[in-house]
Formats: C-alpha cells, sequence, structure tokens
C-alpha cells in the first residue's frame, strides 16, 4: 500500500505533515508513505525528527498551490505542484491513495480533472465522518457542491451508502434525508423530489433526518446538499470547540492544570469530539481514493488521514461503486 502526500499543503506544512507521515510510517511497516513536494524542504524537515524509515520516499515537485490560488486555474498551470502529482501518482498506479490539507478547491480539480470521476456519477461530494452519540454518521455532501439537483443527491446517497458498507463496516446502512421535518411532505422543492427518488432505489432509506437527529445517529448516511452539509459540518465542529473551551474553564477554575486532568472519561470524550481522530473526508465518485484534510492540520490529524485513506485503499470501494452505478441509475420512480 502506498499513500501520496502532499507535503507542502496545509497551514503548518510540510513540518506538521511530515511528523504525521513519520508517526504512521513508524507503526505500519508494510505501508509506503511518498511524501510529494519540496525535497529540499521536506529532507530538512526529516533531519530533525530523528531516523527516518525505509518506507517514507519522496517525489521532489517545484511548484505549490496555494491556499488563495484559483482551483481550476492553478491546476491546469501549476502541473507540477505538489497536489497535481498527488493525483498524478495514483492515476498511474504508482499509489494507492492521495491526501492533502492544501487549497479545498484544487484537491477537487485535481480529483476530477487527472482522477476522474465514475462513469454516471455526475458530480463528486466529500463524506464527512460526524461522530454522534451511537457511533459515526456519513454526512454527503460536506461542501464539495453548493448547488445540487434531485439526481445529485440521489447519487450522493449511493455513494455514501457504499462507502459506510465497504470502509466503514456498516450493514445496510441507513440512508437519511437531511430536512427542517421528518414528515415526507417537508421541506424544498429539492428534498421534496429528492425523497421521491430516494423512496424508488434499492436503498435503505429511512425519510427525512431533522438537524438535531443527526447528532443522535438517527441514520449511518445524511444526504444533502453541500451548502447545507458544509454549515452543518462547520456548526458542530464550532459547538464541539466551544463545549472544550467551557470545560477547560470549569478545570481551570476546579484546580486543574487541563481538561484531561478531570480523568479517563473525559479523555474519551475529548477524542470523540476531536476533528483530528478523523484527519480527512474522502472525495467520493471519482476513480481513485483522495482524502481532503483541515487546511490547519496538524501531524495528529495528518497521520488520522494517511490511516483512513489506506484502509480505504484497502477495500474495493470504487470498483463497487464503478458496478453499482448502471443498475441504480436504470431505476425510475
Amino acid at each position: 500500500m502506498k499513500i501520496a502526500v502532499d507535503a507542502m499543503g496545509g497551514d503548518f506544512a510540510p513540518a506538521e505533515v511530515v511528523k504525521g507521515a513519520l508517526s504512521v510510517a513508524r507503526e505500519d511497516s508494510a505501508l509506503t508513505i511518498i511524501l510529494v513536494g519540496d525535497e529540499a524542504a521536506i529532507r530538512l524537515q526529516l533531519a530533525s525528527e530523528g531516523d527516518i524509515p525505509s518506507n517514507i520516499t519522496i517525489e521532489h515537485t517545484d511548484e505549490v498551490i496555494e491556499m488563495g490560488d484559483h482551483p481550476a486555474s492553478a491546476v491546469r498551470k501549476k502541473r507540477n505542484s505538489s497536489l497535481v502529482v498527488c493525483g498524478q501518482l495514483v492515476k498511474s498506479g504508482r499509489a494507492d491513495a492521495t491526501i492533502s490539507a492544501g487549497n479545498t478547491g484544487a484537491a477537487m480539480a485535481v480529483a476530477a480533472l487527472d482522477l476522474g470521476r465514475i462513469p454516471g456519477i455526475e458530480r463528486p461530494a466529500i463524506a464527512a465522518s460526524l461522530p454522534t452519540a451511537h457511533g459515526a454518521t456519513l454526512l454527503v455532501d460536506a461542501g464539495a457542491n453548493v448547488d445540487c439537483s434531485p439526481q445529485n443527491l440521489l447519487q450522493f446517497a449511493l455513494l455514501g451508502s457504499i462507502y459506510a458498507e465497504k470502509v466503514m463496516g456498516v450493514a445496510n446502512p441507513r440512508v437519511g434525508l437531511l430536512n427542517i421535518g421528518g414528515e415526507a411532505g417537508k421541506g424544498n422543492d429539492l428534498t421534496k423530489t429528492t425523497y421521491a427518488l430516494l423512496e424508488s432505489r434499492p436503498l435503505n432509506f429511512i425519510g427525512n433526518v431533522e438537524g438535531k437527529d443527526v447528532f443522535e445517529h438517527a441514520a449511518d448516511v445524511v444526504v444533502c446538499d453541500g451548502f447545507a452539509g458544509n454549515v452543518l459540518l462547520k456548526t458542530g465542529e464550532a459547538v464541539a470547540e466551544y463545549i472544550v473551551t467551557l470545560l477547560s474553564q470549569e478545570a481551570k477554575a476546579g484546580g486543574q492544570a487541563t481538561v484531561e486532568a478531570l480523568g479517563p472519561p473525559m479523555k474519551r470524550l475529548l477524542s470523540k469530539i476531536d476533528y483530528a481522530e478523523t484527519g480527512g473526508a474522502p472525495l467520493l465518485g471519482v476513480n481513485g481514493v483522495s482524502f481532503i484534510s483541515h487546511g490547519r492540520s496538524r501531524a495528529k490529524a495528518i497521520a488520522s488521514a494517511i490511516r483512513a485513506a489506506a484502509k480505504a485503499a484497502g477495500t474495493d470501494y470504487v470498483s463497487t461503486v464503478r458496478d453499482a452505478v448502471p443498475t441504480f441509475s436504470e431505476e425510475r420512480p
């Protein structure tokens, strides 16, 4: 298994990216990690981290797609950038998956243009894993597509359902449609039409799911347009951080230096709501495994993303989607 990592992507690259990659390489000798980017900068960071395991390699590039670059334009013009080369490594078969904490739009453009969409899938979607009271829920789309058609949401449901089953190990995953009410007639034209489509397909569709129900694990896969999904995702992250801030204040008021000092239960709580535990979100619907991480990712999040990408690459998720799309698309209400 080989994972191509954009060493120059993210707010804390290459230092934190290299540290995260090293931690995984040291724990799993069967996994090869290809650090893609400026070789001199990568080697300088590696030199400060002690012994370098043999399963760390470097692919030199001399261009970087910056956070402020226009995604599509940058991908076309900077063909020797670390982000683009990561995608090329997967397309050529030299790597099994790619991850980047860099420009999200550019990472999506690379996946769509270089890896290509799976035939029959109109738009790739970001699938974010949300912590809930009873395990993780997969949110599709978490921000790739602001404006969607009912057919887009139908395809997101298929992508999420197969990913939940193949990669997350959920048998017959329950698919819910994010809405403002549980009744079938609730919502706008998009959700009403999508509801009818989802009912007509061979999915374990359980109906509408309200925002308050998502974190109760009302469904294994929650489908929505990228606008609503990103608002839900960012709000959830902000609430989690707010809770940690309140707990820290209370811990200090009680004479404790950190929240973790409050004991094992508190440590378990913090790990459940820490986005770094997941590390990244897969871009579903493309011909390859591509993970997108937070731009502010540090070593822990990068390491988590690498493990998640390796796990996804070890399944037949992409081929399963490719085989399922023709039959799924033939179904009609």
